[in-house]
């Protein structure tokens, strides 16, 4: 891949082809401090949907310092313009492909001319015709429960606990979900990568901070277990003093479920999807299909 071709990709990164994705992952093996080109390879296994999007992610992570760039960048709405595109080429493709036969006839008139005409041909026939020829005939008990039988045996075929939980699949998060990214990078124990160089004296942010704390609330309300009651509203002034007291519960996401999923960490998966399902009550019956995969996995 030369310079030109490089550019023109950086510009136009919806227009990645499966041998340049290969080009620019043979780059980084070369300068794996490139960080244009990991954005790009990034873009190119996410726009393809491959399975190694969420391993390169975590690399992606690794090599850069500042991880709330990479995150604005995998949320921004040029990253997923690729699939809004796709979305909107599918139901066009769609609207084209619809026939448009030759419109009929339905009027007032024609429909009385019609009706007339066929009562007068039935009389016609009764008046020829015997009657006892037109008797419905009784089906028989056994062929109406043969009918039954060969209807039950063509039912579809049911997805695996696998495919139900879609393992695998890219991760997606949204802005709102910037804790979930950081717990998922803290799961994976993928720690930065760092130059050859004098170290920096760090500074940890307040920001930092207030996010581990939240990831520690995460992981303490998982391991109790505990039973989520509705909050009483009383109507009382809200104390200001007690403002930083993050309920766990509204930092759950269904792609933090995912996440513990994809670590195979199976019972904190049941447990956020338990969360869920009562933060979200109207999606329980998903949330429930998504217990019942993973305990068939376990088993």
């Amino acid at each position: 891949m030369n310079a030109v071709e490089f550019t023109y990709l950086l510009k136009h990164p919806a227009n990645f082809s499966s041998e340049q994705i290969s080009n620019v992952n043979s780059i980084i093996h070369e300068f794996p401090y490139f960080q244009s080109a990991r954005a790009m390879y990034l873009k190119g296994l996410k726009d393809k949907g491959s399975f190694k999007y969420n391993q390169e992610l975590k690399t992606t992570a690794a090599y850069t310092t500042d991880r709330s760039i990479l995150f604005d960048f995998i949320t921004s709405e040029s990253f997923l313009q690729n699939e809004i595109s796709e979305q909107i080429h599918q139901n066009s493709e769609y609207l084209k492909s619809i026939e448009v036969t030759d419109i009929e006839d339905i009027s007032v008139n024609k429909s009385i001319y019609i009706d007339h005409a066929l009562k007068q041909h039935i009389r016609d026939t009764e008046a020829t015709l015997d009657p006892k020829l037109f008797e419905a005939k009784k089906i028989p008990t056994q062929s109406i429960d043969e009918t039954i039988i060969s209807i039950d045996t063509s039912a579809p075929i049911e997805k695996t606990a696998e495919e139900k939980l879609e393992l695998g699949k890219p991760l997606e998060f949204d802005k709102n979900e910037l804790h979930s990214f950081s717990e998922w990078l803290k799961i994976t124990s993928f720690k930065p990568i760092i130059r050859d160089q004098e170290p920096a004296e760090k500074h940890p942010t307040i920001t930092q901070h207030s996010l581990e704390e939240k990831l520690n609330i995460i992981d303490k309300f998982i391991e109790a277990k505990p039973k989520i009651t509705p909050v009483k509203q009383d109507g009382q002034p809200i104390n200001l003093a007690n403002t930083n007291n993050i309920k766990p519960e509204s930092l759950m996401t269904e792609t933090l479920a995912r996440i513990y999923l994809e670590q195979k960490q199976y019972e904190k998966a049941i447990q956020a999807y338990k969360i869920l399902s009562l933060k979200y009550p109207e999606k329980s019956g998903f949330f429930a299909d998504q217990i019942r995969a993973i305990k068939e996995i376990q088993e």
